[in-house]
């Protein structure tokens, strides 16, 4: 077994999860329930399939990760339960109050340390080699060395986390860049769903700050959004004021931030005990302290941000895609769990039940030929390529200030027809300009330039609103475009 990453191999999204892992293994709780709550947040798109794997699978797949050494957070000798916006029960699990993902990335590292498996770091995947129909291995380029390589496999599993750094605020850190879903997409693997990208609610904004996320779990815990005068808002937005879905919370702060003419609203968690806060958001509090602010006596700053990529490389429930012996896991993929709309705390639980599903199914792999897996499909979805673009007009020249301020001005939380035609016609002028890619810098370039041109095109073709995609000029839902966009390069 062969790991390539293009970082050091603890530098990863999961690190940076906050909230925790959702499962139901609380009292009253049922995978039904868990079932219920997760369709009804994916806005109409989730796979049913998919989604009750999820579920069902979750409690063994949370006693696999206790067994792998992760330390979930007790009470009374019992596993802590909270609960999140849009979940009906407490059934969050976490680990070192809001540093969940470190604690999981930092205990399977260290097992395929133990394991003896190769790992390759600093080694960017620049190419998937397929050979009719099937996956031959991969190309890399050493980033120490500039030496590229290449490494023969039956198997390709694409683990490499979403895009959002496509956006001018992000959550994410510098290697969520869609590399995986271009990669994906150059090799013939379909793409579904890229329309759909999660913007949090609450991220920290205080000049001279980086964009740090405050934890869904502060508003699960309790702690209420104001705006700068002070006052309650979002009951005027929803019936479910602070604890209701990401699309609407974001949504909701981004119209009252336009009425107060400012960039930021505050979240509360003053009235909360300190010493609760303290212990059960330790990384948060001390972020925050070392900024000027403590939560415990202040209210914090926070705006939405960009969060997490709901569309990718399309899989069955297997995670294979229509690349026979590629497989997708975790956020470069498109399971169907998430729908429209990802219920928070599936991303993780999500990772760990398809992987184990993958690593089952690559090890029934064998030399001769397989027959080609396809994912299920609606007959009413959409499959196309990306269409050709020859923009009229001068173009600034890429760069990667530029693309994150246009995604964030056109293809952001709220989106319009001509602002996404703008955004598509921008890009597919980059694409062309691209210079020849030699490095991680230019590698990363082009996947961003790519992974923005199928997100701003599928949001051009989806003419409603559904879930975090929503489109000004078309600001319902739309029956008839309950249906999943699929592109192929060779469609």
């Amino acid at each position: 077994m062969l790991v390539l990453t293009k970082a050091s191999i603890d530098e990863c999204n999961t690190k940076y999860a906050q909230g925790g892992i959702a499962a139901a293994i609380g009292p009253g709780d049922s995978p039904e329930l868990h079932f219920q709550d997760t369709i009804a947040a994916g806005a109409g798109l989730c796979d049913e399939e998919a989604v009750h794997i999820l579920v069902e699978e979750a409690p063994e797949r949370i006693r696999d990760l206790i067994y792998f050494g992760v330390d979930f957070d007790t009470q009374e000798g019992e596993v802590a339960l909270t609960k999140e916006a849009a979940h009906s029960l407490p059934r969050i699990l976490h680990a070192g109050g809001d540093a969940t993902g470190e604690h999981i990335e930092r205990a399977l590292s260290r097992m395929a340390r133990q394991a003896k498996v190769r790992i390759l770091e600093f080694f960017l995947a620049t190419d998937i080699l397929v050979k009719d129909g099937r996956v031959q291995g991969v190309r890399a380029l050493d980033c120490r060395t500039g030496v590229a390589e290449e490494f023969e496999a039956n198997a390709v599993i694409l683990a490499t986390g979403g895009g959002g750094r496509l956006f001018k605020y992000t959550t994410n850190p510098d290697i969520a860049t869609g590399d995986g879903v271009v990669l994906a997409y150059l090799a013939g693997a379909e793409v579904t769903d890229m329309e759909f990208f999660q913007f949090h609610p609450t991220a920290l904004r205080l000049p001279g700050a980086p964009v740090f996320l405050i934890s869904e779990a502060v508003r699960g815990e309790g702690g209420v959004l104001r705006n700068k005068a002070g006052e309650r808002f979002m009951s005027r937005y929803t019936p479910d004021a602070d604890l209701a879905p990401r699309d609407i919370v974001a949504r909701s702060i981004v119209a009252e931030m336009r009425q107060t003419q400012t960039d930021r609203v505050y979240l509360d968690v003053t009235h909360i005990p300190a010493r609760t806060i303290v212990s059960r958001f330790p990384q948060i509090y001390r972020f925050c302290l070392e900024h000027g602010v403590d939560l415990t006596r202040n209210p914090i700053p926070v705006a939405p941000a960009a969060h997490y990529m709901m569309g990718g490389v399309r899989t069955n429930v297997w995670g294979e895609t229509n690349i026979a012996g590629l497989f997708a896991a975790g956020e470069v993929s498109s399971t169907g769990v998430h729908g429209a709309n990802r219920l928070a705390s599936n991303s993780l639980l999500e990772v760990v039940v398809f992987a184990k599903r993958i690593v089952h199914r690559s090890t029934q792999l064998r030399e001769e030929a397989q027959p080609i897996p396809v994912p299920s499909q609606r007959a009413s979805d959409i499959t196309c390529a990306l269409p050709q673009r020859s923009g009229r007009g001068s173009y600034p020249p890429p760069s990667l200030s530029a693309l994150q301020s246009l995604h964030w001005d056109r293809v952001g939380i709220l989106r319009s027809g001509e602002g996404l035609r703008e955004a598509a016609l921008t890009l597919g002028a980059w694409e062309k300009a691209l210079g020849k890619v030699t490095d991680r810098p230019s590698y990363e370039m082009r996947s961003l330039v790519l992974a923005g041109r199928l997100m701003a095109e599928a949001a051009l073709l989806r003419e409603e609103s559904r879930g975090a995609h929503y489109r000004s000029d078309f600001p319902s839902p739309s029956e008839k475009w309950q249906k999943h966009i699929v592109f192929r390069r060779n469609a």
